[in-house]
């Protein structure tokens, strides 16, 4: 069996509508660490930064994640500073879809993470899928019906 980079992996989503692009990252995250966490936002924390509620109840969301073969520990994300994230979970590398690079949040952490010894990997964002646009796209067959 290959040695895997990294030891502890780390990523988080809202998951909701569960989609390719969401198993693609975590499928890709495991190929890189032997233990992946992922932190599934809660409802609450999507309302903050989004400003709408998730479609999935958050309950829900957690055991669809959970149930992916890739997924090793599903933690509840209630914010979205991963440096907090780190201190309790101790991860060595964060693994982050790329659409999110040169974003502030993630320069920041990047600087914070750097002196810590973690690394960041970006994984290309799979394109034409988002939750987003599946609800779009069910907009659109209902107001055509």
């Amino acid at each position: 069996m290959k040695m895997k980079p990294y030891k502890i992996g780390y990523t988080t989503g809202v998951f909701d509508l569960f989609h390719v692009g969401h198993l693609n990252i975590l499928k890709r995250a495991k190929e890189q660490c032997d233990y992946l966490i992922v932190g599934v936002s809660t409802d609450e924390l999507v309302m903050e930064y989004k400003s709408k509620k998730p479609v999935i109840p958050q309950q829900e969301r957690v055991e669809i994640v959970n149930s992916i073969k890739y997924v090793d520990l599903v933690v509840h994300q209630t914010n979205r500073n991963k440096f907090f994230a780190w201190e309790e979970l101790k991860f060595d590398v964060l693994f982050v879809g790329d659409d999110w690079k040169g974003d502030s949040l993630f320069v920041e952490m990047e600087k914070k993470f750097n002196h810590v010894g973690v690394e960041i990997i970006y994984f290309p964002y799979t394109s034409g899928v988002s939750s987003t646009g599946l609800k779009e796209k069910i907009r659109y067959k209902k107001s055509v019906v």
